[in-house]
């Protein structure tokens, strides 16, 4: 691993690196702080539940978040030095100066990745074998954080799009907007490959991680190309969107 790849030790550790990518984005101008301020609110949570009690068992939940978020951290400064990360996250960076991706897509994308590959690896690494089932009631808990957040991840993007809102009204999933689309389906199919991946030796493991990126990367190809009339949409959407991207940012670190 390059020495330019910091990797966390404790969830506050985890914290500072995830601010710090977030006023590099800022700094840089890139799309790559969207997500990075929605993970850092995420992790944020996860901290503040337990130290409140809400997991069975707090040191492993937050081992498994150490895990987790060092994935993606790795993963963002391979393609800041030029290195080669894992394919799902490959397009999902690669895109950042795509000037029709709205911010939904962006978020998207990077949910897909860390939720759909990294949790299930993460989940495994921390909770090998038969110890996998220990950590479920924990592992389901972070959904009730994250329907927490889609209210204000809502209102965030409704603020970045006028007609967004309008939209949502009228499709009648303004509640359910986010969560439906992919975090509570994405954090279950994470479930499924956790426990996939726990038994395996390190040779099936990596085989096993290489062909889930595989197929994740094929998500991330329809988030991206969703088709003549969903981009057209998201192109309508893209033209609505109001503010330049530090202003984006700031707006979704003040919401959410």
């Amino acid at each position: 691993m390059s020495e330019n790849i910091p990797q966390a030790k404790t969830i506050d550790e985890v914290i500072v690196i995830l601010n710090t990518i977030i006023e590099e984005a800022i700094e840089d101008s890139t799309t790559l702080g969207y997500f990075a301020v929605l993970y850092c609110k995420v992790t944020e949570k996860v901290k503040e539940g337990i130290a409140n009690g809400m997991f069975e068992n707090g040191p492993r939940m937050e081992q498994l978040d150490v895990i987790f978020a060092n994935r993606y951290i790795k993963a963002y400064y391979q393609y800041k030095n030029g290195e080669e990360a894992s394919s799902c996250w490959e397009v999902a960076f690669k895109h950042a100066d795509d000037f029709w991706m709205i911010v939904l897509q962006h978020l998207l994308l990077g949910m897909n990745a860390h939720i759909n590959l990294d949790l299930g690896v993460a989940a495994a690494q921390v909770a090998p074998g038969d110890v996998i089932e220990d950590l479920k009631n924990d592992f389901n808990t972070i959904n009730t954080i994250l329907s927490g957040l889609v209210a204000n991840v809502e209102t965030a993007l409704s603020d970045v799009w006028p007609i967004l809102k309008w939209i949502l009204k009228k499709t009648q999933k303004v509640d359910t907007f986010l969560i439906d689309f992919s975090m509570q389906e994405a954090r279950n199919g994470a479930w499924k490959f956790a426990v996939s991946l726990a038994p395996l030796d390190s040779v099936a493991l990596t085989q096993k991680i290489k062909e889930r990126d595989a197929s994740i990367t094929k998500i991330a190809d329809l988030i991206t190309n969703p088709g003549y009339i969903p981009s057209l949409l998201f192109k309508i959407l893209r033209l609505f969107e109001r503010g330049s991207v530090v202003s984006k940012i700031e707006k979704l670190r003040s919401v959410i």
